[in-house]
């Protein structure tokens, strides 16, 4: 059985790094966060360019006709440049809005493959929503509802934020302007897409920052020694990689299920947003460590993937909610005896 990514998965991810190193450096996105555009829209025509929003939409729609993992595959290299541009949002938007078919479909597939939308999803209705200032649709899940919502003239407000790589915005659904596009089938389904697509993003930039860390490691000398011969920041390291590997194969293996509908995706979605949002927090945290001062400075980039980590740790639910909710998948399982997995 093979567990690692196909050639062609491998060169989807080699591609996009290419084009994010470019267009996602240091350097642009913080000019992205100074411009207050909530994006960069350079970037965001990039990926629309290289057909990366209709990535799992079918050839026929207009779409690359792949698959949830290479979604993963983008979402994870997204993470590791902290690129400012609302994929996921609208990537876990339009698929929504695909699958549900009908007159909703019809107005927003089109536009959102294109970039001539943007749009966002809403977990709930009691948090901010990343890309709900620049949306044109919002997709909600409230209770066991998903709604659809052309945001229009009535997009909030971006509030200040410590992610400054993304817009955030409070969400207020209108029902009467909106359009009801599934039950709690379809909200469990876009609660596992956007925990397993976060997972991936979350990995990206878990693994950049320990090899910053490592790197720094090798070059900052103390007592006339490189600071990576020390056994404790050594042992700090090392306990990095174990949870970045850890994050790989859950996000993966999450991104997996989803797209091949096995009976436990939500079960392997929620497993990787509790184990990715807490291994996150940690190598951020020894991330931290290591760099010592400089790593608290503006002017080093180890900031920015700490904070769009944190917006990412409790998006679609955090660890908290995520181990709740694994407890009631397998309450069944427990009362009849049978085996967890």
């Amino acid at each position: 059985m093979d567990f690692d990514l196909s050639d062609d998965q491998r060169a989807l991810g080699d591609a996009a790094a290419g084009l994010l190193g470019g267009l996602a450096s240091p350097e642009k996105v913080r000019a992205a966060m100074a411009s207050g555009a909530g994006y960069d829209k350079a970037l965001w025509q990039a990926m629309v360019d290289q057909g990366w929003l209709g990535v799992e939409i079918a050839e026929g729609d207009g779409g690359l006709g792949l698959g949830f993992v290479e979604v993963a595959v983008l979402a994870e290299q997204v993470g590791r440049h902290t690129a400012p541009a609302p994929f996921l949002p609208t990537v876990l938007a339009l698929g929504a809005l695909a699958r549900a078919g009908g007159p909703v479909a019809e107005r927003w597939v089109e536009p959102l493959l294109n970039g001539e939308a943007i749009g966002c999803v809403a977990f709930g209705t009691e948090a901010p929503v990343v890309a709900a200032p620049i949306a044109d649709v919002a997709v909600v899940v409230d209770g066991d509802e998903v709604w659809a919502w052309a945001v229009g003239d009535g997009r909030p407000k971006a509030e200040p934020a410590m992610d400054q790589t993304q817009s955030l915005g409070w969400l207020t659904l209108d029902r009467q302007g909106a359009t009801e596009i599934g039950g709690a089938a379809e909200a469990s389904a876009l609660l596992d897409r956007g925990a397993a697509a976060l997972s991936a993003e979350l990995l990206g930039g878990a693994a950049r920052v320990l090899e910053m860390a490592s790197e720094y490691a090798k070059e900052r000398v103390q007592f006339g020694k490189p600071i990576g011969s020390f056994q404790a920041v050594k042992h700090r390291c090392a306990d990095m990689l174990v949870d970045v590997e850890g994050m790989r194969s859950v996000a993966y293996y999450a991104a997996w299920a989803i797209g091949a509908s096995h009976p436990d995706a939500s079960l392997a979605a929620s497993t990787a947003k509790t184990w990715c949002s807490d291994a996150a927090k940690r190598v951020m945290a020894s991330g931290l460590q290591v760099h010592g001062g400089i790593g608290f400075t503006w002017e080093h980039d180890l900031h920015l993937f700490l904070k769009r980590s944190q917006l990412a740790q409790v998006g679609f639910g955090d660890a908290v909610f995520h181990r709740q909710r694994l407890a009631r998948l397998l309450r069944p399982r427990v009362d009849a005896g049978e085996s967890l997995f």
